[in-house]
């Protein structure tokens, strides 16, 4: 009976003619992650090039977060905790308009396919089914400047920039260089995100239980999203971190003559172990939980700003 009425509430909000619909709707939902992804991420670029080192050189980068970035600084100035800035924020302008708003859109095609009732019932599979195919695209986009940042990174002297790095790698190395780290970046990505989602809206539905979103003011409802994007970022970066070490290793310099991608990935995968896969995971779990709890954060009050409230609902 419940169902029925969620499905009853979920036609009369679709139909709402003062709601955005279709191109109008998605294009809310793209930009607000966009926007959310590309500030959480830029603002981050310092956690993540110290976490970087660590990854690809732990010997010397051996004194955690705090003494990482004492060492950097001290190495080659406080400007290069910017490293990588340029491609970091566009990559994941780019990457966040496809994960969020692909979200959205995947999630209302599975509603359209199994009906709304059948989607709630099944609503942990729906979350898996869609984040997973949000990312998969997001990650096409996302993979050169991914590449661009890690490269400029964990070479200082590579480049002075996003466009100057991407137009060497393209040259010395070919277009297909972009694309080394496409299957560990899935492996990275698409997990990472389905852990994201579904940990974000099971907490939130959770602590709806308790309190009433009709009701709820928006410093609350931002402060919910605080807290599950928290959550949702921690399951996230532990899920992911193997695959996010694994990525900054293939990136950091080209392959041998006639070695695949694969082949690249089992001799990486040899040489970590499964300590050295977790290398930096304390930095990880405080950048990934931190950028999390902000996209959340952001990506909800962009979307009321913009009149897309609520999304794409399923929770009971």
């Amino acid at each position: 009976m419940a169902s029925k009425i969620d499905a009853m509430k979920a036609a009369a909000v679709a139909n709402d003619p003062t709601r955005p619909q279709g191109l109008a709707l998605y294009s809310r939902f793209a930009f607000a992650g966009a926007v959310c992804c590309s500030v959480t991420h830029g603002g981050l670029t310092p956690v993540d090039v110290v976490k970087t080192r660590i990854q690809l050189d732990p010997v010397t980068y051996n004194r955690g977060l705090i003494g990482g970035f004492r060492q950097v600084i001290a190495n080659e100035g406080a400007g290069a905790l910017l490293t990588g800035f340029g491609p970091t924020a566009a990559g994941y302008f780019l990457q966040g308009a496809f994960k969020f708003g692909g979200y959205e859109l995947f999630k209302q095609q599975c509603i359209n396919v199994l009906g709304y009732e059948t989607a709630s019932q099944n609503r942990t599979a729906v979350y898996l089914a869609s984040s997973a195919l949000a990312e998969f695209f997001a990650d096409i986009a996302l993979c050169p400047l991914e590449a661009t940042r890690i490269r400029l990174v964990s070479e200082p002297t590579f480049a002075n920039g996003l466009i100057g790095g991407f137009t060497k790698i393209a040259k010395n190395e070919g277009f297909g260089a972009f694309y080394s780290g496409f299957g560990p970046i899935l492996f990275k990505q698409v997990p990472y995100t389905m852990a994201k989602f579904v940990v974000y809206e099971k907490v939130s539905e959770l602590v709806y239980r308790t309190v009433d979103k009709s009701t709820a003011s928006g410093t609350m409802q931002t402060t919910i999203n605080l807290g599950s994007g928290l959550m949702a970022g921690f399951a996230a970066a532990i899920v992911s971190q193997p695959a996010d070490t694994m990525l900054s290793k293939i990136n950091k310099t080209k392959g041998l003559p006639g070695e695949g991608t694969t082949s690249r990935l089992i001799k990486i995968a040899k040489e970590l172990g499964f300590r050295g896969s977790y290398t930096g995971l304390g930095a990880r779990l405080f950048m990934v939980g931190t950028l999390t709890a902000g996209q959340f954060a952001i990506y909800g009050d962009i979307k009321k700003a913009l009149g897309a409230t609520g999304g794409v609902e399923i929770s009971k």
